[in-house]
C-alpha cells in the first residue's frame, strides 16, 4: 500500500498489511484531526518504506502524558504516522487517510467511544469499546504473533 502527504513531497509504502486498524474517538484525536475520530493503521515501523524524502518528527502532547512523535511533511505539515510511548518507535500508527487507497483499511474497532460525537454512527457489526480494549480479544492471531515478535526483538 502506497501513501503520501498532500503536496507529494513525502511518499511511502507499507510493505505488509497493517496489524490492526483503530478508529479512535478520544477528544485528543478529535482535536488533532478536526473530525469525529482518527483512523490509524498499526504496523511495524520497519515495514514502512520511505520512497521520497524524509518526514520531520514533532513531539506532541498526548492524553497519557507521555506524548507522541508525529511524523509530518516539512512542507504541507500533514501528519503521516505517529509513535506512541507504549511501543516506542517499533510500532507506527499510520494515518489511513494518507494511503492511496484508504478504503483498503477500514477500522477493525472503534475505541474511546465514551467521548464519540453523538451524531457519529458506528457501522453495524464493527466492534466498539468505551475506552481501550484487550488486544487478545480482538486482534487476529497472525497480528498478535507479529506484534509479539516485534516486542521481543
Amino acid at each position: 500500500m502506497d501513501g503520501h502527504c498532500t503536496c507529494g513531497r513525502i511518499r511511502f509504502r507499507l510493505t505488509d498489511r497493517p496489524l490492526f486498524v483503530h478508529a479512535c474517538h478520544c477528544t485528543w484525536c478529535q482535536r488533532e484531526t478536526g473530525g469525529p475520530h482518527a483512523v490509524n493503521a498499526m504496523i511495524e515501523t520497519g515495514r514502512i518504506e520511505i520512497l521520497a524524502d524524509d518526514p520531520i518528527e514533532i513531539l506532541t502532547p498526548s492524553a497519557s502524558g507521555r506524548g507522541q512523535i508525529i511524523l509530518r511533511c516539512p512542507d504541507c505539515c500533514v501528519a503521516l504516522w505517529s509513535h506512541y510511548a507504549g511501543a516506542g518507535r517499533k510500532l507506527a500508527f499510520v494515518r489511513v487517510g494518507t494511503l492511496a487507497d484508504p478504503a483498503a483499511c477500514p477500522p477493525d474497532i472503534h475505541i474511546f467511544t465514551a467521548t464519540k460525537q453523538p451524531w457519529y454512527v458506528i457501522p453495524e457489526g464493527v466492534p466498539a469499546v468505551p475506552e481501550y480494549y484487550d488486544r487478545a480479544q480482538y486482534w487476529p492471531p497472525a497480528s498478535l504473533a507479529r506484534r509479539a515478535a516485534l516486542m521481543d526483538g
